[in-house]
């Protein structure tokens, strides 16, 4: 997001313009790009496609200020707009965030709440991490023991697993059909492409837990975090049962891309993913998992990967002919700690803070950009291990996902006055957006959490 805004170009005229009516070109230009005039003579948007319109209207709310983010006005007074010319358009065209609603159910009005906060900041990627060890969120009408048994688990880990601790409390949820349906329409409206996935073979003990001949081992639905040994078979009647899966996944998500996951499986081979590939490219769709997939063996042409165990998995898959997603979990891991503070709640995982995420160079030096798979874009991740409701989610997010829209947006030179920026301008906003966010100082004293025991790296 450009915050004030800092874009490929902007040039200020003299003085203010009551904003009235925006008329819009459509014209030439880079795809989501848009030239926004404000003089005394009218306000005029000339953008290259629809979601370049969009943006345009993000930045005059930007203009205006931190009260157009607002859902109703509170001001009778006219609203100005300086005199100016900007120039915009976004470095990469995948600016994501995945959201794990799996360890912890995040409900469709709050999962629609942060469809609207992706697209004020730019954002256009939403990664919907269906399904784990520790719940299944996507309903399919052929197997319901997937909700019925695998959506719900009878308690959860209290901090982090090494701590002991346990919450006695049963959590669970899913989205119907109609649900995830009616969610990737009001993305689609905002700019926002919906991609979900289903994680095969590993992470899958929901799924073991309702059809018990999935997996090697049965069990419960898991009630831990970390990496569950217990992994899906490789027998063909598992491998169709996740075909059938799929199919009913495809036909909610008109998405191009589909999430298999494919990531800390112990012991597998590949062959699943495989399998589970090509069937979604005979459908018509790319898949798209994390970066562990590269050595799989070889995957359909059209398989996205996403580079989460620092860039190497990214720089072979694009070395090989695959597209990118880079999401290295040292920078872009938005679950983890945002300062050594004491105080920082369940603290896990390394420091990455504000500085941190800004600071961030999404695209490899190694790449020369001559390999035949290009580098998409990036995404950031909340996994939810330890984020157990929205305000968790909010203070892990910002303004941490703000830093990281810019990233994405705009030119690759930094801006050494960024926090400046975010605090003057950009924080505010966030409070009119009714975003419970994390300040720049530290945590209010009710974002703590005194006593959940966390593993700080």
């Amino acid at each position: 997001m450009t915050l004030v805004p800092r874009p490929v170009s902007f040039a200020a005229g003299e003085g203010t313009v009551e904003h009235g009516v925006v008329e819009t070109l459509f014209v030439d230009g880079p795809p989501q790009g848009y030239r926004l005039t404000v003089s005394p003579g009218g306000t005029v948007i000339e953008a290259s496609d629809e979601a370049g319109e969009f943006y345009a209207y993000q930045t005059i709310r930007q203009l205006i200020g931190p009260d157009a983010f607002r859902v109703a006005s509170i001001d009778r007074t006219p609203t100005m707009l300086p005199v100016c010319t900007i120039e915009d358009y976004p470095r990469f065209p995948w600016r994501g965030c995945m959201i794990d609603v799996a360890r912890h159910f995040v409900p469709k009005h709050d999962l629609l709440r942060y469809v609207d906060l992706l697209s004020v900041h730019k954002l256009n990627v939403l990664h919907l991490h269906l399904t784990d060890d520790q719940g299944w969120r996507f309903e399919v009408k052929r197997y319901p023991k997937l909700t019925s048994v695998g959506g719900w688990r009878s308690s959860s880990r209290y901090g982090d697993r090494r701590s002991g601790g346990r919450t006695g409390r049963p959590h669970g949820g899913f989205y119907t059909q109609d649900d995830l349906r009616e969610i990737f329409e009001y993305a689609r409206q905002r700019h926002v492409l919906v991609i979900p996935e289903i994680d095969v073979p590993g992470h899958s003990q929901a799924a073991i837990a309702a059809y018990p001949a999935l997996g090697v081992h049965g069990g419960d639905v898991w009630t831990d975090w970390g990496v569950n040994e217990r992994v899906l078979n490789t027998e063909e009647s598992t491998v169709d049962f996740y075909r059938n899966v799929f199919d009913e996944l495809i036909d909610v998500f008109p998405s191009e891309v589909i999430g298999i996951g494919g990531d800390e499986a112990p012991g597998h081979d590949g062959s699943f993913v495989r399998q589970i590939a090509q069937h979604l490219v005979r459908r018509g769709r790319r898949p798209y998992g994390w970066d562990e997939i590269v050595a799989a063996g070889p995957l359909p042409a059209g398989t996205i990967v996403a580079s989460w165990r620092g860039i190497s998995g990214g720089v072979t898959a694009a070395r090989d002919g695959h597209d990118v997603v880079m999401c290295p979990e040292e920078f872009v891991y938005l679950d983890y700690r945002q300062s050594s503070r004491e105080d920082e709640p369940i603290p896990v995982g390394t420091v990455t803070t504000v500085e941190d995420v800004y600071g961030w160079e999404p695209m490899p030096a190694s790449l020369t950009g001559a390999e035949p798979g290009r580098v998409l874009g990036a995404q950031a991740n909340l996994w939810t291990e330890h984020l157990d409701s929205p305000r968790r989610l909010d203070y892990a997010a910002f303004p941490r996902l703000a830093a990281f829209a810019e990233v994405v947006w705009s030119p690759r030179e930094k801006d050494p006055g960024f926090l400046d920026r975010l605090a003057a301008h950009h924080l505010p906003r966030l409070d009119a957006l009714g975003v419970e966010y994390r300040p720049l100082a530290g945590p209010l004293p009710w974002q703590t959490m005194p006593g959940v025991p966390g593993f700080p790296r």
